[in-house]
């Protein structure tokens, strides 16, 4: 309570702005510090989180484990050590890297096949990606998956669309692609020739590559062949070889997630000079490298992916990037750490009741639809009774006893022996059953998730915190925080990606053709209504991309909302300057409040599926009856929306 009274902006009115009503005491209280392009609530709590990890990190360096090697502690508290270690990290330079750049520079086409497959072990990559995931039409079992490469920038557009923006982030890339190969040891004339490489690589790989729509279209990106059928198509590369040398049992079949890209790369491939392809292997390497080498290198880094392309105005602190490294790489063993101190039992019992009540009130609403048919609904139905919950931590952890952290080694070493462990333990679960208590994410992680292909929901231990859940806090606020998010995620299940999977993760149409032409009609209305929204001068929401988002947010209110009026008495705000309503929807808006630089917008906007917190709140708010009536928001308002222009789903 006593967060949302000193979150509002009372010189607003809810009715002409409820985001900056609900958000603008918190934006005023938390002004951009030039550590961030963006920083929100959700960033407020993984900063608590970063300290807390912090100290249970340092914390391991005087535990007598940490002296014992090949123990759990040992490895954290080294790689952790290695990575504070930055004088040693100057001192080496390039040198750790170096043997790396000097093996691709020897490539030739006899030996390409070879070469990226020891790439693809951890070293770096490109033109092509591939790696084990559940069979999309058979997800009780993992299959092979091939893909496109991914590409230095991320978006396609940046090297396809032209404007000031992408223009001046060009000249970045441009700067440096050539401060790093220089601070590699190149000549400024080779460092040069490796730009030209790369920019003409990369973007006619981007003009082959799937738009960011398309990649949210699952049956896109599921294409099954036969090993034979693959090699005889695209017989550019010997598949047979990449495989093999990466440690990949060579499969009967796979499934090719983009075969018009394959194609293209098939054909373009061997027209290309081997001295190009050597500068943009050379370089990809180099820069997955630049995190473990000096201070020069992640100056490199920070001014082209977070100054230029963020907004982003001071580098993060030491600590908070050495310690990424071992709370990705051992982040179950942290987590068991994390829990143990920071997650008490009756928040896990608290969760499990919100979940039940949730999927209660989802089959209602499913029940009550009235644009789907019943032998649809009866589908649905069975498809959320079958979904997964998974709540704080893991029920058994990870085991990282082959991952060898060797004191004696540098740095980047010790990151590309783990990276490779990682690779390879993918690659072993080819052919074997899909491990459906494995988990995305780690404990302490501030985030949660739905996977379509197991018909599950997360939610670690490291969201369950104030103010998306505070089980002091009344349940308008905990439904209206992490309610909604438990909603959310359930209705990725039945968004335009989610409802193509059935109640086992199987790539499959469940639906009726009626029914999904008019859950099409109505999720283009809500496309419209974000594409509406210009989030910098001429620029506008990328409806389609943020559809799914959009859909779970919309689903999420409106699941948390019932399932709190159906079980809980509507306690009144002590206060009195609230009523339980509005407290509900305070408390969904708060948790999205946040300061965000105009680069961070743009970049979010080409980028990121998520729409930006302004628009979670106004634009999905508006399609929101009760949200109307507890807040008396009147026609003549600027946050009312007819009932006839509103857009409800779930």
């Amino acid at each position: 309570m006593h967060t949302i009274q000193h979150n509002i902006d009372p010189a607003v009115s809810p009715g002409d702005n409820f985001y900056d009503y609900a958000c603008g005491g918190w934006r005023r209280a938390h002004p951009l510090t030039g550590e961030y392009s963006r920083y929100g609530v959700f960033d407020d709590i993984a900063q608590k989180n970063l300290q807390q990890v912090r100290g249970l990190i340092d914390g391991l360096g005087d535990h007598p484990e940490s002296k014992v090697r090949g123990s759990i502690a040992q490895k954290i508290h080294d790689i952790y050590s290695q990575g504070m270690d930055m004088a040693t990290r100057d001192r080496l330079g390039a040198e750790p890297i170096l043997p790396v750049l000097r093996r691709i520079e020897k490539i030739d086409w006899d030996n390409f096949a070879e070469t990226m497959g020891w790439l693809n072990t951890g070293p770096g990559g490109g033109f092509f990606g591939y790696g084990v995931g559940p069979d999309p039409a058979d997800a009780s079992v993992n299959v092979l998956h091939a893909a496109e490469c991914g590409l230095t920038l991320g978006d396609r557009d940046y090297y396809l669309v032209k404007s000031d923006s992408n223009d001046r982030i060009m000249e970045a890339f441009h700067a440096y692609v050539v401060k790093v190969m220089t601070l590699a040891g190149y000549a400024h004339a080779d460092a040069e020739r490796v730009w030209e490489s790369v920019i003409e690589l990369e973007t006619e790989m981007a003009r082959h590559k799937k738009t960011r729509e398309e990649r949210r279209n699952p049956m896109l990106s599921f294409n099954w062949m036969s090993f034979a059928d693959f090699e005889s198509r695209y017989p550019c590369i010997d598949w047979r070889t990449v495989f093999t040398v990466s440690g990949l049992a060579v499969p009967e079949s796979l499934n090719v997630k983009s075969p018009a890209y394959f194609e293209f790369l098939s054909a373009w491939l061997p027209t290309l000079d081997i001295q190009k392809v050597r500068d943009y292997l050379v370089f990809t390497a180099l820069c997955e490298g630049t995190g473990t080498l000096s201070s020069d290198f992640y100056d490199a880094d920070f001014e082209l992916f977070s100054r230029v392309m963020s907004g982003t105005e001071e580098k993060k602190p030491l600590w908070k990037r050495a310690m990424a490294i071992p709370n990705s790489m051992f982040g179950e063993a942290i987590g068991q750490l994390y829990v143990e101190k920071y997650f008490p039992e009756r928040n896990k019992d608290y969760m499990l009741r919100l979940v039940g009540n949730l999927r209660s009130a989802l089959a209602g609403h499913i029940r009550r639809l009235e644009w789907m048919s019943d032998t649809t609904k009866a589908k649905a139905l069975d498809k959320l009774d079958a979904l997964t919950v998974k709540i704080g931590y893991p029920d058994k952890w990870k085991d990282y006893s082959g991952i060898d952290i060797d004191p004696q080694k540098n740095y980047l070493e010790n990151v590309l022996a783990a990276s490779e462990w990682y690779i390879r333990d993918n690659y072993s679960k080819l052919g074997q059953p899909v491990d459906r208590d494995e988990w995305f994410m780690t404990p302490q992680t501030v985030n949660a998730y739905y996977s379509p292909a197991i018909n599950e929901i997360c939610f670690p231990a490291g969201i369950l915190q104030a103010p998306y859940f505070d089980i002091e806090a009344s349940d308008a606020e905990n439904y209206g925080a992490i309610g909604v998010v438990i909603g959310h995620e359930m209705t990725h299940g039945f968004d335009d990606q989610g409802r193509q999977f059935d109640k086992d993760g199987n790539l499959t149409d469940w639906w009726s053709a009626e029914d999904a032409a008019r859950f099409k009609e109505l999720t283009a209305r809500l496309v419209e209504q974000f594409n509406a929204v210009e989030v910098a001068p001429g620029v506008h929401a990328n409806g389609e991309y943020t559809l799914g988002e959009n859909i779970a947010d919309q689903g999420g209110l409106r699941i948390a909302y019932t399932a709190w009026k159906e079980n809980c008495p509507a306690a009144a705000d002590p206060s009195g300057q609230f009523t339980p309503d509005q407290l509900f929807y305070l408390a969904y808006a708060g948790v999205w409040a946040s300061n965000i630089r105009p680069e961070e917008i743009l970049l979010r906007t080409q980028s990121d599926p998520h729409s930006l917190g302004r628009n979670r709140v106004n634009v999905t708010l508006r399609n929101i009856d009760p949200f109307f009536k507890a807040f008396g928001i009147s026609e003549s308002e600027p946050m009312f929306r007819p009932e006839k222009e509103r857009v409800v789903i779930w």
